[in-house]
């Protein structure tokens, strides 16, 4: 009796499993056909216009492993840029370096907020540095990225055509963690690069792990635990590698090479150091002035939790010093990207005399 039951739920969830895995083949199929062919005014790509950049980013965000995977144009490799566009060296070359990497499904028009001069604009006017806007795909892997940002610098550092005096690396948010990938594996190959640099400043950066993305590990474990729900949490598997490196701020290969990622329980997170002799910034935000408030304590800046961009965990501590840390009461996680207190504390910390 229960088996014209059976058959009508198993004809109801492989349709949804089928509508769910079109769904997304139909985002990245539309996506590239969409996005390869469009060009904006006076024929420039889609990929050097905010708007254009940001609908890239967002996709390569979500899928941009299997973009990678597939060889799609879309898949953007990491790449220094200006006015939107890559550039094999940066226009305006001094002693003094500061790169920029963004966060996830972001590009280097981020900075930009609220259409105010950028950090790396106004550094270049008030201390003679040269920003570095870097771009990559923000869904593959934290530690992939990390390499490549690697090879990045001292591939820039070799062919620097004036003496190169003085790194700095700033992050925000997955751009923060993608810079750490990049010093400790720079330091593991011996690059020159490293020598180089003087300080990192991470803002906002989930170095604990992002509680968004806990949240959606332990749900769609339990959603795959019944037929009905199982479809959503197919869904929610789709998400892409530099997603899922968020949970914990996986740093290295080590973290999910030969790992199930669907595991509710993985091993230990891989502890990675701080390079010696440079320093170390950090800034935090809560979207309560006081950041013991309870409001601020329980969702910290909307996507990442003070003491997780403190770098303060429950069991694992990133050796921070609290002089070289700032708070910013009564923001959010994205006005970081562009906030009159964290450019004044950029600037004492960048200052020659900092």
């Amino acid at each position: 009796m229960g088996t014209p039951a059976r058959v009508m739920h198993d004809a109801v969830s492989s349709g949804a499993y089928k509508a769910v895995g079109l769904g997304f083949r139909a985002v990245g199929v539309g996506g590239d056909a969409m996005l390869a062919r469009r060009r904006f005014e006076h024929g420039s790509p889609v990929s050097s216009h905010p708007a254009g950049g940001a609908a890239l980013a967002a996709l390569t965000g979500l899928r941009g492993d299997v973009l990678e995977e597939q060889g799609s144009p879309l898949a953007q490799p990491m790449a220094v840029r200006e006015n939107g566009r890559p550039v094999d060296m940066p226009s305006n070359l001094r002693p003094r370096m500061v790169v920029f990497t963004h966060g996830l499904m972001e590009t280097e028009h981020a900075w930009g907020l609220g259409g105010r001069l950028s950090y790396g604009d106004r550094l270049e006017r008030d201390l003679g540095v040269t920003a570095v806007q870097v771009r990559f795909n923000s869904g593959l892997h934290i530690s992939e990225n990390g390499r490549c940002l690697a090879d990045l610098l001292e591939d820039l550092a070799d062919r620097w055509p004036v003496e190169l005096e003085e790194i700095a690396l700033v992050g925000h948010s997955m751009g923060g963690l993608v810079a750490r990938s990049a010093c400790h594996q720079g330091a593991e190959r011996g690059d020159r690069w490293i020598g180089l640099v003087r300080q990192t400043v991470t803002l906002g950066s989930p170095h604990m792990g992002a509680p968004l993305e806990q949240l959606v590990h332990r749900g769609s474990a339990l959603l795959d635990s019944l037929p009905e729900t199982r479809p959503v949490a197919n869904f929610l598997r789709r998400r892409s590698s530099g997603i899922r490196d968020l949970r914990r701020g996986s740093l290295v290969d080590e973290d999910w090479r030969d790992q199930d990622r669907d595991a509710l329980r993985s091993r230990a997170c891989a502890e990675v150091p701080l390079l010696p002799d440079v320093t170390h910034c950090f800034v935090s935000a809560t979207v309560t002035r006081d950041p013991q408030h309870p409001l601020g304590k329980l969702i910290g800046d909307w996507l990442v939790l003070q003491a997780s961009a403190s770098g303060r965990g429950r069991t694992r501590r990133i050796p921070f010093e609290e002089d070289f840390g700032l708070h910013v009461g009564g923001a959010s996680h994205f006005a970081l990207l562009n906030h009159p207190e964290v450019y004044e504390q950029l600037r004492q910390w960048l200052s020659p005399t900092g």
